[in-house]
């Protein structure tokens, strides 16, 4: 976890890392899972990832309702609500395409925080962002492969 290099000094820095890459575990075991465990089970392993993938969709459209009150910018507001909109509808689909849904989303996010984020000053999180993002959508589109 040598993020430190490029992101601002900060207290908070080592926890959002930790935070970041240990959040990655729900998507790596959920995909793991989906492969592993007996037929019978493994759709309440993908219920399970598409779900815990539909929360981390609607918080990083919650970031940008964090940016926006900071700096004001109301289209962000509006940009912020797409992602939970899109995961609460992924949830009503059969896990197999809810996951696609989610992955899609995912990289989706990290495309428009890479515009975003540069504007408001937060350029130095797009490197975890990525893999974080990387990782999660790719964890998502092997558990939406084992049908």
């Amino acid at each position: 976890m040598n993020d430190t290099r490029a992101l601002p000094s900060s207290p908070a820095v080592p926890i959002a890392l930790w935070l970041g890459y240990g959040g990655l575990i729900p998507f790596v075991a959920g995909a793991a899972l989906t492969w592993l465990l007996a037929p019978e089970s493994r759709p309440l392993a993908a219920t399970a990832l598409s779900a815990y993938a539909a929360v981390i969709v609607s918080f990083l459209g919650g970031i940008h309702w964090g940016i926006g009150f900071r700096d004001g910018t109301p289209r962000l507001f509006l940009w912020g609500v797409v992602p939970s909109l899109v995961a609460a509808a992924a949830l009503m689909l059969p896990p197999r395409h809810g996951l696609l849904i989610h992955a899609v989303m995912l990289l989706l996010c990290y495309a428009v925080d890479r515009r975003v984020y540069p504007a408001h000053g937060l350029q130095a999180w797009l490197g975890l962002r990525w893999r974080l993002s990387l990782v999660a959508g790719t964890s998502c589109f092997v558990a939406a492969a084992a049908g």
